[in-house]
């Protein structure tokens, strides 16, 4: 399919052999990438409550929240191979394909800011990341919908994202128990904003080339 984000993993064999087990139980696509959201929903509970807990208990957190990110993106991964490797793809699976990380993403992104207590503004990066994560997928749709190949480059797509959300936690997880700080999660929104902006000037720009030769 010429839609689905270029991802290596789909065609490792371990990854072929669960979507294959999933597939012949009752469980849908669409059902899978509903999970997503839940999982995504308990990544940014567990990022907003950082704050309110001591070192030892923030770790557990930044641990929790690294585990439901990874549980959202095999939901993301598997709902795709579900769908077409088990041929249980419907009318209406590419909604359940893209609303969910539509939803997904700001949830997790906008927690993250609300984790950061180093600075009064945290919250308000939170919340531009979570606008310029949605832009960077309106605008891939957008062009696609004129025509242009879909682009997933980065440098700070959906899977460079979450990446690097993962990173930060873990090395968040050691600055929050060694130093009572939570510098990493502020450089990581920082990045995450600037990588945002540079991925969306990347794909105005392939798309005009396109319509416009």
């Amino acid at each position: 399919m010429e839609n689905r984000r270029p991802l290596k993993v789909r065609g490792n064999q371990f990854v072929k052999n669960i979507a294959r087990w999933l597939s012949q139980k009752n469980i849908t696509p669409n059902q899978i990438s509903i999970a997503s959201i839940f999982c995504a929903v308990f990544a940014g509970l567990t990022l907003v409550l950082v704050p309110s807990f001591v070192q030892e208990n923030k770790v557990v957190l930044y641990i929790f929240t690294i585990i439901f990110i990874q549980l959202r993106l095999l939901c993301n991964l598997f709902d795709g191979l579900v769908a077409v490797e088990g041929g249980k793809s419907t009318p209406s699976g590419e909604l359940f394909n893209d609303i969910p990380d539509r939803i997904s993403d700001p949830i997790i992104i906008v927690a993250m800011g609300y984790a950061i207590t180093c600075v009064g503004f945290g919250s308000t990066l939170g919340w531009l990341g979570a606008l310029l994560a949605v832009l960077t997928a309106y605008v891939r749709t957008l062009i696609s919908s004129m025509g242009a190949p879909t682009n997933f480059e980065g440098p700070m797509a959906k899977q460079h994202r979450m990446a690097l959300i993962t990173g930060a936690c873990t090395i968040s997880a050691g600055e929050s128990y060694f130093f009572h700080t939570d510098y990493t999660m502020l450089i990581a929104l920082i990045i995450l904003n600037v990588g945002c902006v540079v991925t969306l000037y990347r794909r105005v720009r392939a798309g005009y080339r396109f319509l416009e030769n």
